[in-house]
């Protein structure tokens, strides 16, 4: 049993104006030479023709593949599925863009997906996100209880903004984070702030909201080493802008590769922290 942390492709993306992006090969490669186990591919960032060409990249360095996957509707998981058994991905995270109003109306598309997962062989993991299927988190606690199979891949930074929680974090939402902690079977590494997705870690000023994150990444860890004796996954995963916070000329304020550097170091100490 391990923590393997990875880091994301579209993390890797500067998208600043008038700046070429690195090939792909050398984004490849400098994950690599960094330490990381594995390295995530998003089919939000990439068309699934763009992300078959990162196949021979993984094959090239020895990473790990992982994939997220934004289906459309039930049968479009399929070739993400496929795609992810090629790539060595252990399992495909899915961001669902089928969105019913109602919860009445999800359980049966999470049941679908659920289905389309066994018929492929492919478990999969439903990312806690907005804009998607699990976008609000009351809604998903309620998809917890009404489908007991369904495991989540945590990403509690888009439940920070999404209910915009105050800090000191309420006991009652504490409550309904440690829900999704226990359901979940990987993890994300972002921090956000009730009105930021994504704030620059090494500012004074969101301190305690990289300590809030560092101690729900333990009790997830916690719980995923008490349940399972598998590898675990943390994704670090620090998106260009817009995700980036940016100044008045559209320059970054921090430097996103360092930061998921020390996102690294923080989950590998909570990894041992969480050790029984």
């Amino acid at each position: 049993m391990a923590l393997l942390t990875y880091q994301s492709l579209w993390a890797t993306e500067l998208r600043r104006p008038g700046t070429p992006e690195a090939p792909l090969a050398e984004r490849f490669d400098r994950v690599k030479a960094a330490g990381y186990d594995g390295m995530c591919i998003d089919l939000g960032a990439l068309s699934l023709e763009e992300a078959r060409a990162t196949v021979p990249e993984y094959r090239r360095t020895g990473l790990g593949g992982l994939l997220t996957a934004f289906p459309g509707s039930v049968e479009d998981l399929r070739p993400a599925l496929r795609l992810g058994r090629e790539i060595g991905s252990p399992y495909v995270i899915v961001v669902g863009q089928v969105m019913p109003i109602t919860v009445a109306g999800m359980i049966p598309v999470i049941r679908d997906w659920l289905r389309v997962s066994a018929e492929e062989g492919m478990p999969i993991q439903f990312e806690t996100h907005r804009n998607c299927i699990t976008n609000d988190l009351f809604a998903t606690l309620q998809l917890l209880d009404a489908v007991p199979e369904m495991r989540l891949s945590a990403d509690l930074s888009h439940y920070v903004v999404d209910r915009e929680l105050t800090f000191p974090i309420p006991p009652e939402a504490m409550g309904w984070m440690s829900r999704v902690l226990a359901r979940s079977d990987s993890f994300q590494g972002r921090v956000a702030t009730r009105s930021q997705v994504q704030v620059p870690i090494a500012f004074p000023q969101f301190r305690r909201w990289v300590d809030l994150f560092e101690g729900w990444w333990e009790e997830g860890f916690r719980g995923f080493r008490a349940r399972t004796d598998a590898d675990c996954i943390f994704l670090c995963e620090l998106g260009p802008p817009e995700y980036a916070m940016t100044d008045a000329n559209g320059d970054e304020l921090s430097d996103r590769w360092e930061e998921a550097l020390k996102l690294r170091r923080i989950a590998n100490a909570a990894w041992e922290r969480a050790a029984p």
